[in-house]
């Protein structure tokens, strides 16, 4: 699925090519805040390469449809920069076998289907969970209240199971949910200068931003905490 130029896969289009409003239908029953200015940014990095016509119109290629899905999904389900996806899409392009970015044992997406989404009682399953500590953890702030969870949610949910077995209890974590906010506060001031033009390309802007700098703050988290372990140790 590596990239071609638009000159190479023009010669090649085909009737079945989707314009932006057809990829927009198809796409936004999964992706509400989809929109063709997101579309058209993440074209802008590179990250999917629709075809051009004569006239300059943007067809997309049903693999272009499926790359567009995990892009999506892990910005929404595992919160990564679009940096990071674009070097884990590489990797595959080049036919290797890269680690899903944020670690710990969440499936690769496939580029070939759509994340999976599960139900309440799926997601305890999966975690190897009991409900009452989905419950626990929804009321800690720890996860949303919803119906269905992505696999970052079940990641969640398998850590905190392993918390418990330490004695950790979903309660004893709701400072981590006012930390977060604090940083969400402070990430909001970063983007401000960006964020108070309005417009959907300076949205879109701002979204990718706001990850970017996430990395950053979790880069500098764990090593604090890592050193502060390291100080029982002395």
């Amino acid at each position: 699925m590596a990239a071609r130029s638009a000159a190479a896969r023009a010669g090649s289009a085909a009737p079945d090519l989707l314009t932006i409003g057809q990829v927009l239908a198809r796409l936004k029953p999964e992706f509400a805040d989809l929109s063709s200015s997101k579309l058209r940014f993440l074209e802008e990095r590179e990250l999917v390469t629709p075809i051009r016509t004569a006239s300059g119109y943007r067809k997309f290629s049903a693999a272009d449809v499926d790359r567009l899905r995990v892009i999506l999904g892990l910005q929404r389900d595992h919160y990564l920069p679009l940096k990071v996806i674009k070097d884990y899409l590489a990797d595959l392009d080049a036919g290797r076998e890269p680690v899903l970015p944020g670690g710990g044992d969440a499936p690769r997406p496939s580029i070939l289907g759509r994340e999976r989404r599960y139900t309440r009682d799926e997601t305890a399953r999966a975690a190897g969970a009991s409900p009452m500590l989905l419950a626990d953890a929804v009321s800690a702030s720890l996860l949303p209240a919803t119906e269905t969870y992505g696999e970052d949610s079940v990641s969640v949910l398998k850590a905190l199971v392993e918390l418990q077995r330490t004695g950790i209890e979903p309660r004893h974590l709701r400072t981590l949910r006012s930390t977060a906010e604090r940083e969400v506060g402070l990430i909001e001031s970063a983007l401000m200068p960006v964020s108070r033009r309005g417009d959907a390309t300076s949205r879109a802007k701002a979204t990718e931003l706001a990850r970017e700098i996430a990395v950053q703050l979790e880069v500098i988290r764990s090593s604090l905490i890592r050193a502060a372990i390291g100080r029982l140790d002395a």
